[in-house]
């Protein structure tokens, strides 16, 4: 895992629709699951959506826990 993504999930924010301003770490379950269906976005922003859905999917969370402890 890059660690520069790791510190952009808990430190950006989503920047449209309804989860706008919510941090990339903080997305509900059910929202990065859609995008995985649609298809994430080109660029940065699907990089990271598509980044948190890994996370999500195989329960590494904890990783951003700590990362979040030492901000």
């Amino acid at each position: 895992m890059n660690p520069e993504i790791l510190n952009k999930l808990i430190s950006q924010t989503m920047p449209f629709g309804k989860y706008k301003g919510k941090l990339y770490c903080d997305l509900p379950e059910s929202y990065l699951v859609w995008f995985h269906q649609q298809g994430f976005p080109e660029g940065k922003l699907g990089e990271l959506l598509g980044t948190m859905y890994e996370i999500r999917l195989n329960g590494l969370e904890y990783l951003l826990q700590e990362l979040k402890k030492r901000r």
